[in-house]
C-alpha cells in the first residue's frame, strides 16, 4: 500500500560520494532535500581504497572545494597520511593523496548531513520514479512512501542489480555485504533508460598483526602536511605510514595454476571491469613479462587493525586468496578478514544526459557518480555536486552550470561521459585534459571560486580571503615585472653566488624567475623591497612567471577552443534536413543531441566532413532567418 510522506524541491536517491555532494548543495542553496541510504551506516562508505586523492582525482576534489563541496573538508578531518605526488614534475600533474580513517570519514559526513538545515535523511530503497508527462514527479520507496519532488537525482553507485562474485560462488548484493537495490534498474527501463553492466572489485583485507613489516618498504607521509581544503588553514597531527612489498613468480604460479577456477575467464562476470584498476590475476596474465607488481599495505584506520591489500584486487576463489597473500613477503602469516571480491552493477548509458547531467527525456531527472559508467570516489562526488547545483539552479529558473573542458577537470569528465559515453569504468586521468597546465591541482580555487560564490555555496568570509590572495598574487607578479636590477658588478657577483648568468643589461626579477636554475627564495638577495607573502601565494606567483609563455600559448588554444564551443547548435534542430552528413555522423549527433558545434566534433563517429556539412548548414539558416 502506498502512502504520501510529503513534498520536496528535491529527492537524491543514494547517500554516497555523489550524493552527499548532490544533497548538501541543493540544501545549502535553500532547496528543501531529502536523501535516501539503502543504510544510513553506508552514508560517504568507503567500500573500496582507503585514499582520495592523486594525479587528476586531487584536481578534482580540489575543484569540488573551490566550487563550495565538502569532499575536501572532510578529508582534512579525517585524513592519517598526506603526500604530495609527482613533486619532481611539472606543476600539471602535481597532486595531493591522502590516506583516510575510512569509518570516521563516513561518520563525519553523515554528521554533516545530520546537521544540515533544509536536509531529511532517510533509511529507504526507492524502487521507482514518478514521471508526470516528460517531468519528473518524485519517488517511491520500498515501503510505498511517495516523496513527491521537482527534481530527482539518482547517485545510486553500483547497487543496481548489484551481484558479488568471490570465485564460483555468486549472489545479489551492494559493496560491503550491503542490499542491493534491484527494483530501481526496472523503473528506469521502464522510462526507456539503455542501461549496460559494469563490474568493479576490491582485494583483501588483512589483520594489521598477522604483517611483517621488517619485510617491507616504508612509505611516509610529508614531513608538512598541504591541506586539501582552501578553508583548512593548517593540519598538525600524527602521519601513519603505508608500507610497499611485491608479488613474486610463486604469487604469479597460485595465479595461473588457478585461472580455471577465476570468474573473470570461467565467464561467470560479464561487466567490463576498469582498465585502469585491473585485478591482479589480470594484471598477471597480460603482462607475463613482469615477475613482480607493487602491493601497498594502507591502514583503514587509527581504531581498527583493518589493512587495505592494495594492488592485489581479485575474485578468485577464496583458499586461493589465502595461498597467493601468504606467497608475498611480509604476508607469510596473513589472517585474511575481508576476502576480495569482484560486483556487477548496472549503469545508465550517460549519452543520455545533458551536459548539465539532466536526462536529454525527462525534465528534472538528474544522474550522477558511478551509475554514469565512473570509476572513484572523487569523479563521483564531482558530478554529484555539480548535478546538485543544476537541479537547484532549474528549480529557481536560474542558467544552468556547465563547465567546460578547459575550465575543470570536471568539465573534462562530464563532457567525455556525455559525448563520448563509456565502455568501460570511466577513470579521470591526466591526459584526458588538454589544458592540463591550465587545470592545475594548485590553481582550482582561482578557476572556480568565483563560480561557487555566485551559487552560493562559498561563504563571504571564504570569498574574501580568496579575493585578498588573488589580489596578492596579482600585485607582486607586477613588481616583479617592474622591478628592474642593473648590471652592476656586486649584482653580477650575487648572480655568480647563485650559480647563475650574470647580466650585460637591464633586466626584471621576473626575467631572472624564468630561469630554471632560480627561484622565488633564492633571488631575494636580489630584492630589497620584498614583503612577506604566504606560501600558497608565492607558489603561483612563480608558476604564473616561469610557465608565462606555455600558460600563453594554451590560453591561446583555449581561445579557439571557445570559439567552437560559442557556436551553438539548436536544441530543435532536425539531422534528417541536413544534406550531406555520413550515415553514422547523422545517428551519432542524433543521439548526442550536441549543444555546440566544439562537442559534436568531439563525437566518436562525426568525422571532420561532418562537422563542415554542419557549420554550412547552421549558417545557411541563420542568413535565411535574419533576411
Amino acid at each position: 500500500m502506498e502512502y504520501n510522506v510529503g513534498t520536496y524541491d528535491v529527492a537524491v536517491v543514494g547517500a554516497g560520494h555523489a550524493g552527499c555532494e548532490a544533497a548538501l548543495a541543493t540544501s545549502r542553496m535553500g532547496l528543501k532535500t531529502v536523501v535516501f541510504a539503502i543504510n544510513l551506516e553506508s552514508i560517504a562508505l568507503m567500500a573500496c581504497n582507503p585514499s582520495i586523492g592523486g594525479p587528476g582525482k586531487g584536481n578534482l576534489v580540489r575543484e569540488i572545494d573551490a566550487l563550495g563541496g565538502q569532499m575536501a573538508r572532510n578529508v582534512d578531518k579525517n585524513l592519517i597520511q598526506m603526500r604530495m605526488l609527482n613533486t619532481k614534475k611539472g606543476p600539471a600533474v602535481r597532486a595531493l593523496r591522502a590516506q583516510l580513517d575510512k569509518r570516521a570519514y563516513s561518520i563525519s559526513m553523515k554528521y554533516t548531513l545530520e546537521c544540515q538545515e533544509n536536509l531529511d535523511i532517510v533509511q529507504e530503497e526507492v524502487v521507482r520514479i514518478l514521471v508526470e508527462g516528460e517531468r519528473v514527479a518524485g519517488v517511491v520507496t520500498k515501503t510505498g512512501g511517495i516523496y513527491k519532488a521537482k527534481a530527482v537525482i539518482i547517485t545510486t553507485g553500483v547497487y543496481l542489480r548489484g551481484r558479488v562474485v568471490i570465485g564460483d560462488v555468486s549472489y545479489s548484493s551492494g559493496p560491503s555485504g550491503l542490499f542491493p537495490a534491484n527494483e530501481l534498474s526496472k523503473s528506469l527501463e521502464s522510462l526507456g533508460f539503455e542501461l549496460g553492466r559494469f563490474k568493479t572489485g576490491t582485494p583483501p583485507r588483512i589483520h594489521r598483526d598477522s604483517v611483517d613489516f621488517s619485510k617491507m618498504i616504508v612509505q611516509p607521509g610529508d614531513d608538512v602536511i598541504i591541506p586539501f581544503s582552501y578553508a583548512t588553514d593548517k593540519i598538525d597531527r600524527e602521519q601513519i605510514p603505508c608500507w610497499l612489498t611485491y608479488t613474486n613468480e610463486v604469487t604469479h604460479k597460485i595465479i595461473t595454476d588457478n585461472l580455471y577456477r577465476a570468474p573473470l575467464y570461467t565467464g561467470e562476470i560479464k561487466g567490463t571491469g576498469p582498465r585502469y584498476c585491473p585485478s591482479v590475476e589480470m594484471k598477471v596474465v597480460n603482462f607475463k613479462d613482469k615477475t613482480s607488481h607493487q602491493i601497498f599495505i594502507e591502514p583503514e584506520g587509527v581504531n581498527n587493525k583493518e589493512m587495505y591489500v592494495q594492488g592485489l584486487s581479485t575474485s578468485l576463489p577464496a583458499d586461493v586468496q589465502i595461498a597467493m597473500t601468504r606467497s608475498i613477503k611480509g604476508l607469510e602469516n596473513a589472517k585474511i578478514m575481508r576476502f576480495g571480491y569482484a560486483i556487477e552493477y548496472d549503469y545508465v548509458v550517460p549519452t543520455q544526459l545533458k551536459p548539465t547531467l539532466e536526462s536529454k527525456a525527462i525534465q528534472g531527472l538528474y544522474m550522477a557518480g558511478q551509475v554514469n559508467g565512473t570509476s572513484g570516489y572523487e569523479e563521483a562526488a564531482a558530478q554529484g555536486l555539480i548535478a546538485g547545483i543544476n537541479a537547484a539552479l532549474k528549480i529557481k529558473e536560474k542558467e544552468p552550470l556547465i563547465l567546460s573542458r578547459s575550465d575543470a577537470y570536471i568539465g573534462v569528465l562530464i563532457d567525455d561521459l556525455v559525448t563520448k559515453g563509456v565502455n568501460e569504468p570511466y577513470r579521470v586521468l591526466t591526459s584526458r585534459a588538454e589544458y592540463r597546465l591550465l587545470l592545475r591541482h594548485d590553481n582550482a580555487d582561482l578557476r572556480l571560486m568565483d563560480i561557487g560564490y555566485k551559487v552560493g555555496l562559498i561563504s563571504d568570509k571564504m570569498y574574501k580571503k580568496f579575493l585578498e590572495k588573488k589580489t596578492m598574487i596579482e600585485n607582486e607578479i607586477e613588481r616583479l615585472r617592474s622591478t628592474k636590477i642593473t648590471p652592476t658588478a656586486q649584482t653580477n657577483e650575487m648572480l655568480s653566488q647563485l650559480e647563475t648568468a650574470t647580466i650585460n643589461t637591464p633586466s626584471s626579477l621576473a626575467e631572472l624567475l624564468k630561469r630554471p636554475e632560480l627561484d622565488y627564495e633564492k633571488i631575494k638577495i636580489l630584492d630589497d623591497l620584498r614583503k612577506p607573502l604566504p606560501k600558497e601565494v608565492i607558489e603561483q606567483v612563480e608558476i604564473a612567471i616561469a610557465y608565462e609563455g606555455y600558460i600563453k600559448r594554451q590560453i591561446a588554444e583555449v581561445e579557439q577552443f571557445k570559439k567552437m564551443e560559442n557556436r551553438k547548435i539548436p536544441a530543435d534542430i532536425d539531422y534528417d534536413e541536413v544534406y550531406g552528413l555520413s550515415f553514422e555522423g547523422r545517428e551519432k549527433l542524433k543521439k548526442v543531441k550536441p549543444i555546440s558545434i566544439g562537442q559534436a566534433s568531439r563525437i566518436s563517429g562525426v568525422n571532420p566532413s561532418d562537422i563542415t556539412v554542419l557549420m554550412i548548414y547552421l549558417e545557411t539558416k541563420r542568413r535565411k532567418s535574419k533576411s
